[in-house]
């Protein structure tokens, strides 16, 4: 089956599980930023983990089906119609030959993901049909390019174990309009207690020039220590430029980076961190990595069995 792009909004990508095992030559992992959103699209069709779904950043996409299937809407809170019908967030539903799915442009969070069962299908590059823009690879032309109107996606022909609607239960739904509190373990600079306080005790803004390289902060300015080479970067490091404005990395991030790293965000946290809009606020309390690591395996055990 497939489905045709009939309107496309600021950016939607073909994401997977990620670029893993090429870092080594400066390629970044991509994949999906909120990746419990993503997980949750794909468990509620019976897919494994990491099929490779839609990324839609703010809305505004129209698809026209052209065959019967079963489709996944999570993330951002935004108006869904199928021919002319409500759509629920956080659920799966059928489509059938001919009918349209408009969705709307968001009213909390950032980033919408839509699955369908058995995963789109295209050509991978480097193991990988995740979409980054800026190294120009995945995607539907293996470009790097996001997609446009007239774009087909391809996907299986599954859907008949699927035996009706279902929805992720309410307490596993986050609340995009709040303010979050996010969790941060330690990071391997030495930076002072004072410039720690400083950056747990403030309410830090998110900056309109983020992205899905990094979410950028802004606040009151911190000190830090000097560094004199670069490390490996990893998902959730908090870089301090030489401005004091911290930058959380996401899954478009650099490889390699030589800014001293305050600490790293809880991995379940990133996610939640992606979906806020520009000039929202977020607070950070600092966390253990044993709590991070039993909350990682929890995660693991449920979405990948």
């Amino acid at each position: 089956m497939s489905l045709t792009v009939i309107a496309c909004g600021p950016l939607c990508l073909l994401q997977d599980g990620g670029r893993q095992g090429w870092q080594h030559l400066g390629v970044s992992p991509a994949g999906p930023v909120d990746k419990q959103a993503a997980a949750w699209a794909n468990r509620l069709l019976g897919n494994t983990p990491g099929v490779p779904l839609l990324e839609i950043a703010l809305g505004g996409v129209e698809l026209e089906v052209q065959a019967d299937a079963w489709l996944a809407l999570t993330g951002a809170e935004l108006p869904a119609i199928l021919d002319g019908e409500p759509v629920p967030g956080w659920s799966r539903f059928r489509v059938r030959v001919g009918q349209r799915l408009k969705l709307g442009f968001a009213r909390a969070g950032q980033r919408a993901y839509l699955a369908t069962a058995g995963g789109f299908h295209t050509e991978p590059i480097l193991d990988s049909v995740a979409t980054q823009t800026r190294e120009k690879l995945g995607g539907l032309g293996g470009n790097g390019q996001p997609l446009t109107a007239g774009d087909v996606l391809q996907c299986a022909a599954l859907g008949e174990r699927i035996a009706g609607g279902a929805s992720v239960p309410w307490p596993y739904r986050p609340d995009y309009r709040e303010t979050p509190t996010l969790r941060v373990l330690p990071g391997p600079d030495a930076f002072s207690e004072k410039q720690r306080q400083a950056f747990f005790e403030q309410c830090w803004q998110v900056s309109p020039q983020s992205d899905r390289m990094g979410v950028r902060l802004r606040g009151e300015a911190l000190s830090a220590p000097r560094r004199q080479w670069s490390l490996g970067i990893l998902e959730g490091a908090i870089q301090v430029p030489p401005d004091g404005q911290p930058i959380v990395l996401l899954a478009d991030r650099q490889t390699m980076g030589g800014y001293p790293l305050l600490g790293v965000l809880h991995p379940l946290d990133i996610g939640r961190l992606a979906q806020c809009p520009a000039h929202s606020e977020v607070r950070f309390v600092p966390a253990s990595v044993e709590q991070a690591q039993a909350d990682l395996r929890a995660f693991l055990r449920f979405f990948c069995g």
